[in-house]
């Protein structure tokens, strides 16, 4: 018996948050290999959305042209969201990747699945079954003995517990931004939304990265630069359109 549209649907959609979470993670692995060089993590955000934001450009004004005119409410929304989405949790998770590692640091982050269900509960009534009951303790319960092997490993409690808080404030930031985009992407469309919001936050970046750094430490060294370029595209354009439109297919 073939599945129903909904379910094939649904599906997919699965599918395209595994891809998207995959291109997530190497963000952390490029991070790893970038920081040897001296590259500090306000830099590495701002070349990172710098070297993608020529795309997210092209394809805002492609849909701008396709598309209504976003009203003032729309434009809040993709603000607000934008700000939590690519700007506060990458910051977060950048300054985290410094203290803990790139390991320990996916397992945290991925936490955001269950915080989103958490703030959909809180915010929107949703109800969490049994199996995501479960799921969420397994899930903490398995982080719970990663950060308790590294300290073992390291020694190092204090400098672990602040790198694991930074990235579960990550995780909580993309919560947020998940549990919001659903109804925004309904209406604008998963690719004008996500361009929207991701150039949002490299605006947020600029001004961040302006504010705290000199305009002469964009000058890395080219593996560097090769890294954020990598990053850019794998860990930053691809998952991000490929997340909204799981997004638009089965919900946060």
């Amino acid at each position: 018996m073939a599945a129903s549209p909904a379910a094939a649907d649904a599906r997919l959609g699965v599918w395209l948050a595994v891809i998207a979470s995959a291109g997530f993670s190497l963000k952390a692995i490029l991070a790893k290999l970038a920081y040897p060089h001296g590259v500090d993590p306000v830099t590495l955000v701002a070349l990172r959305m710098l070297l993608s934001a020529p795309v997210f450009i092209v394809v805002a004004w492609r849909e701008a042209r396709r598309g209504q005119p976003l009203t003032t409410r729309d434009w809040v929304t993709v603000c607000v969201l934008g700000l939590f989405g690519y700007y506060g949790a990458s910051m977060l998770d950048f300054y985290g990747l410094l203290y803990i590692s790139a390991g320990l640091e996916r397992l945290v982050l991925f936490t955001y699945p269950t915080l989103t269900l958490l703030i959909g509960w809180l915010a929107q009534g949703r109800r969490i079954t049994l199996r995501e009951i479960v799921a969420s303790l397994l899930c903490y319960g398995g982080i719970a003995l990663a950060v308790v092997h590294d300290i073992e490993v390291s020694g190092e409690a204090a400098t672990i517990a602040l790198g694991g808080l930074l990235v579960l404030g990550s995780a909580l930031s993309f919560a947020i931004y998940l549990t919001g985009a659903a109804a925004p992407i309904r209406k604008l469309g998963a690719t004008r939304f996500s361009a929207l919001a991701t150039l949002v936050s490299t605006v947020a970046v600029g001004i961040h990265f302006a504010a705290v750094r000199p305009f002469d430490a964009l000058a890395q060294p080219a593996p560097v630069w090769w890294l954020a370029a990598a990053m850019a595209l794998f860990a930053t354009v691809l998952p991000v359109f490929l997340q909204s439109a799981a997004i638009r297919r089965m919900g946060a």
